[in-house]
């Protein structure tokens, strides 16, 4: 087994969480040279406009904009997946594969369930993924441990308030570009579906009016909150916007 290293691996339960939560970012870090990855724990099959296999369509070009290494379903159940061993087993055989340094994953307070199940799920996944006396193996050959340096839950439905603000206001366009890739979960007057929370009219307008009110909170065009169990630092005082 050939192991790739990321520098950053980004989790969402469902195709498109990662996308509205921190596109943005991702976009940027990726432009600065940065190797990113993208793992979604579930393929949104209970998402009550389009399917399972509109959305893996969707992910794969939205995956193209933000020009991800790699992006990988591990096809956990919408809505009834749980934090137990077999979940977390499966987490840690990615991470062990991949080995970034940075792990973006959901918020751990939101309005979908699947949001704090996931953001528990792999927080919890990326500590145990640390202790060697536990085996995971990938094709027969046994992967050595590996532990993120850090894990960052970013912002989704509820406005939490962040611990820190990343500036993608030179990538605001290829993170709205992303979201528009799953054009069956939003506004179309030409669509038969329910109306859902994020198939009005204003909710793209909405998330991008969001991050340009974090942006204004540093004094930058459009940003994407994130928050942290572990405490920051900083190299020195002018390393802060």
């Amino acid at each position: 087994m050939k192991e790739i290293k990321l520098d950053i691996l980004a989790f969402g339960a469902h195709p498109d969480d990662i996308e509205l939560g921190c596109g943005g970012t991702i976009a940027k870090e990726i432009y600065n040279g940065k190797k990113v990855g993208i793992i979604d724990l579930t393929r949104g099959e209970l998402g009550t406009r389009g399917d399972a296999k509109i959305r893996d369509i969707e992910a794969k070009n939205a995956s193209k904009i933000l020009g991800v290494e790699i992006r990988e379903n591990l096809n956990f159940r919408d809505g009834f997946f749980i934090n137990d061993e077999m979940h977390q087993l499966e987490i840690i055989k990615i991470l062990r594969k991949y080995r970034p340094e940075i792990v973006l994953c959901n918020a751990e307070d939101d309005r979908h369930i699947d949001h704090p199940k996931g953001a528990k799920l792999v927080s919890d996944a990326c500590f145990l993924s640390g202790l060697r006396k536990i085996i995971t193996k990938i094709d027969d050959l046994t992967q050595g441990e590996w532990r993120p340096k850090n894990v960052y839950h970013y912002i989704q439905w509820k406005n939490s308030n962040p611990d820190f603000l990343v500036d993608i206001s030179g990538h605001i366009k290829t993170k709205t570009a992303a979201i528009n890739a799953y054009s069956s979960q939003f506004f179309d007057p030409n669509s038969s579906e329910p109306e859902t929370l994020i198939s009005n009219k204003n909710f793209i307008s909405n998330v991008i009016n969001r991050s340009a009110d974090l942006g204004r909170l540093i004094n930058v065009g459009h940003a994407e909150g994130f928050t942290s169990k572990k405490s920051l630092g900083v190299n020195s005082l002018q390393s802060l916007i």
